[in-house]
C-alpha cells in the first residue's frame, strides 16, 4: 500500500466494511472488531510484500470470511439466547448525524431483515446479504465467499426460499417525504404512549402489529412477541406509565434506518432503544432492545431496567 494515499483509500472503505460485518453479525461491537482485524491483516500483508490488485475486493472478502467464522463460533450462544433475539441497534440521532459508517449502515440493513437472516447458515447469510443488501453480482459473491458462481446461485435461491414466509427486502434509503412522514408518525406515537391515549395508539397500529422485546434475560422485557393491537397498546400505555414514574424520557432517533427513540434515565444513561417499522401510515412492528450488553456502544447504560443477577 503506497504510503498515506493507500491508507486513505483503505479507510474510505470503512463504512462499507462495517456494514458487511454488521450484516453478518448483528452486533456493532463485533462488527468493529472484525473491521479492525481486517485492517490489521492488510497491514501484515503489505509488510510481507503481498501485492493487492483490488483493495476494496480484498477487504470485503476478508471481512465477509471473518464474519462467517464468527457466526460459526457464535451459533451455540444464539441457540441458548433468552427470549427474542434482536440485533444491536445502530442509532443515528434525529437532529445530528452519527459516525459515517453507522449512518451508511442505517440506510442498508433493517432490524427485520437481520432477524430474517438468523434462519440462514453462515455461508447462506453471506451470499444472500451480499446479493440482496449490497447488490453484488454472482461473480463477485463467488470470489468473496470462495464458492463457485453456480453454487452461489443455488445458495441464494435456497436462502430466499427459507426466509420467504416472512420475507421482506433489505432496507433502502427512504425518500425525504417518507422520512418526514416516519418522523411525524413516531412523534405522535411516543406522544400517545406518554399521554396514555389508547384511542390514538390504536389508530396508529396496524391490525397485524407485533411487539418484540429483547432483554436477553438481563433486563425487563417480554419473553415472546406480542400481537393484537389492543394488547400491544395496553402494554405500551402501562410501560410508559412506569417509565414516567422512573424519570425516563425518550429522544427521537433513527434506528437502523427506521424512526424510533432512545430512552434515557434521569441521569442521561441509556435504558433502551425502540424502533418502529412503519408502512402506509401505520406501525407494523415495534422492536425494543433493553439488553444492556447491546447498548454500551450508544453511551453509558442505566441499571433501572436491569434484572437482579441470579
Amino acid at each position: 500500500m503506497p504510503g498515506s494515499a493507500g491508507a486513505a483509500d483503505a479507510a474510505g472503505y470503512r463504512p462499507l466494511l462495517f456494514s458487511i460485518a454488521y450484516g453478518m453479525t448483528g452486533s456493532v461491537g463485533d462488527a468493529e472488531d472484525i473491521v479492525q482485524d481486517a485492517f490489521l491483516g492488510l497491514t501484515r500483508a503489505h509488510q510481507a510484500g503481498t501485492a493487492i490488485a483490488d483493495l476494496k475486493a480484498y477487504l470485503a472478502t476478508t471481512v465477509t470470511r471473518l464474519g462467517i467464522n464468527h457466526l460459526r463460533s457464535a451459533r451455540v450462544r444464539r441457540e441458548t439466547y433468552v427470549g427474542d433475539w434482536l440485533p444491536e441497534p445502530v442509532v443515528v440521532s434525529a437532529d445530528r448525524p452519527g459516525p459515517a459508517e453507522h449512518a451508511e449502515l442505517a440506510d442498508s440493513l433493517s432490524m427485520a431483515f437481520l432477524v430474517l437472516l438468523e434462519a440462514l447458515s453462515p455461508v447462506e447469510r453471506a451470499v444472500f446479504m451480499l446479493r440482496e443488501a449490497f447488490g453484488y453480482g454472482y461473480p463477485d459473491v463467488a470470489r468473496i465467499t470462495g464458492k463457485s458462481e453456480a453454487n452461489c446461485r443455488q445458495i441464494f435461491a435456497r436462502a430466499r426460499k427459507r426466509i420467504a414466509p416472512g420475507g421482506q427486502p433489505a432496507g433502502t434509503v427512504p425518500p425525504p417525504a417518507r422520512r418526514a412522514e416516519g418522523e411525524e408518525l413516531a412523534r405522535r406515537f411516543f406522544e400517545a404512549c406518554g399521554g396514555g391515549d389508547m384511542d390514538a395508539l390504536l389508530n396508529m397500529l396496524a391490525p397485524d402489529v407485533v411487539f418484540h422485546g429483547d432483554g436477553g434475560g438481563k433486563a425487563r422485557a417480554i419473553r415472546m412477541a406480542l400481537t393484537d393491537p389492543r394488547r400491544v397498546a395496553q402494554l405500551l400505555v402501562g410501560g410508559f406509565r412506569r417509565v414516567r414514574m422512573l424519570g425516563i424520557s425518550s429522544r427521537p432517533a433513527w434506528v437502523n434506518g427506521r424512526p424510533g427513540a432512545v430512552m434515557h434515565d434521569a441521569e442521561g444513561r441509556v435504558v433502551s432503544v425502540v424502533e418502529l417499522d412503519t408502512a402506509d401510515g401505520v406501525i407494523r412492528a415495534i422492536r425494543s432492545v433493553s439488553n444492556p450488553d447491546k447498548l454500551g456502544h450508544i453511551g453509558p447504560v442505566s441499571d433501572v431496567a436491569r434484572l437482579p443477577e441470579k
